[in-house]
């Protein structure tokens, strides 16, 4: 069977660039026993995917130069040598593995897929059910642990986390106030996402200013997507006993130079703040809650959720790099 693969080319410096990536033509054998041929549906991209074309020490391995990029998707089952699995199946990768290869064909142990139930949207389970959804709900409640009446900001409020995040926030009676980029992201925000105030950081000179408007009771948990000048802001209006769940820094991904900015340590002295960086690995146990009440909320109508789906195979270099520049609401999907 004749495949498309896509590549790591080179590991980029800054910002990556079509060089990045290589697209290469390949056989895929038969199935052999305890295998399954899939065929990919839609694959996930996300942020964290610009750390592991980096070799530099991490919480997951890099990616290899000249070998496949890879991450979530969903898939169906064209042919099976695993009795578990059988043709028209819906899959994601399982069983500790966790990512898809970027292909037109993939082979994959039956052992490292679960089935999904295909009376949900399956790009559900690449969002608001999948790793965004579950950092929004572990981040924010176990991190955060918001009480009722307390303000939250949530930075990237219009990505894939920060949807969930705020609306999981208002659902614990909280003032939830979002940080986006662009007045059409702010107003999506607070007229269909139920946020109470939303900030466009493009749209403003002093950005501290606007945090000091949109909260003026101060900031009780600040759920932390994005670091930089936006995180700067924010952490001078922090009250004592403020919470940071820190789950992303996109905006210093792609930075060449060591990033300077404020010291945070006396103000988390200052006002005793808990500060946390996680990953969702780290709740990998409990996922089974997490997609649970997520569930029950999506089922009732208290969570909404939205997507960007970019279509073709060949353009999925083209939505990785288009979520540096924020071209996406909600999750980012490219449907093969």
């Amino acid at each position: 069977m004749k495949i498309q693969q896509i590549l790591l080319n080179e590991r980029p410096e800054g910002l990556p660039s079509s060089d990045t990536f290589k697209t290469v033509g390949t056989e895929l054998p038969a199935p052999a026993e305890g295998e399954v041929l899939l065929q990919p549906l839609y694959f996930s991209v996300d942020p964290y995917m610009r750390g592991r074309m980096s070799d530099a020490r991490s919480y997951i391995p890099p990616f290899k130069v000249q070998e496949p990029i890879e991450s979530g998707g969903v898939a169906t089952v064209v042919d099976s040598k695993d009795a578990r699995f059988a043709p028209g199946d819906l899959v994601m990768p399982g069983g500790g593995k966790n990512f898809f290869p970027w292909a037109t064909g993939i082979l994959f142990s039956g052992d490292h897929l679960r089935k999904i139930d295909s009376s949900i949207p399956p790009t559900y389970y690449l969002g608001v059910l999948g790793m965004p959804g579950l950092t929004a709900y572990f981040g924010l409640m176990d991190i955060g642990k918001p009480k009722s009446g307390e303000t939250v900001v949530i930075s990237g409020a219009a990505g894939a986390v920060g949807l969930v995040a705020g609306q999981i926030a208002k659902l614990q009676g909280c003032r939830v106030v979002g940080i986006a980029g662009g007045e059409e992201k702010v107003k999506l925000l607070t007229s269909d996402f139920n946020f109470d105030a939303a900030i466009n950081y493009k749209g403003n000179a002093n950005l501290s200013t606007a945090v000091a408007a949109a909260c003026p009771n101060g900031v009780d948990i600040y759920f932390d997507n994005v670091g930089g000048d936006i995180s700067d802001a924010v952490m001078e209006h922090l009250n004592f006993f403020a919470r940071i769940p820190v789950c992303g820094q996109i905006a210093l991904y792609n930075s060449t130079d060591v990033p300077m900015g404020p010291r945070v340590q006396p103000t988390l002295i200052k006002f005793s703040v808990l500060m946390q960086g996680f990953t969702i690995g780290n709740y990998a146990h409990r996922y089974m809650e997490g997609m649970q009440q997520l569930g029950e909320w999506i089922r009732a109508g208290k969570i909404k959720y939205t997507e960007t789906v970019i279509e073709g195979f060949d353009q999925l270099p083209t939505a990785l790099l288009g979520l540096f520049s924020g071209q996406n609401s909600g999750k980012m999907i490219v449907k093969v």
